[in-house]
This record gives C-alpha cells, sequence and structure tokens, in this order.
C-alpha cells in the first residue's frame, strides 16, 4: 500500500501521471499553482473536486519525491 492514499498513478487516466484519486486533476497541475504563490482558498475555487487535505498531500508528495 502507498504511503500516498490521495494520489494514484493509473495508465488509463492522463497518461499514468500522478492525480488525485477520483479526479483527473494533474498533481503537476496543482504544484504549478503553489509553485505560482496561489493560495489554497484559490486552487479549491478552481478544482472544486478536490479538498484541502489532497493539496496537502501533494505537498507532501513533491517533498519526498522531488
Amino acid at each position: 500500500m502507498s504511503k500516498f492514499e490521495r494520489i494514484v498513478h493509473d495508465s488509463e487516466i492522463c497518461g499514468g501521471k500522478p492525480t488525485i484519486r477520483g479526479t483527473r486533476v494533474l498533481v503537476l497541475d496543482i504544484l504549478d499553482w503553489l509553485k505560482e504563490g496561489k493560495l489554497f482558498d484559490e486552487i479549491l475555487a478552481n478544482y472544486p473536486s478536490i479538498t484541502q487535505e489532497d493539496i496537502q498531500e501533494i505537498i507532501s508528495y513533491a517533498k519526498e519525491i522531488y
């Protein structure tokens, strides 16, 4: 079982790139928003299918992977 429960790699979704479970939202897209200095509220307003917990896990994922 993966340490990251909210992030999945599925070859049938977005070419296997990491996405948030149950969505087609790419982890890299959210990381780009964070890199640009966007706040959680701004990201969540533009991606209503994700949660603050998803974003927090993406940050943890990025720290470990990159």
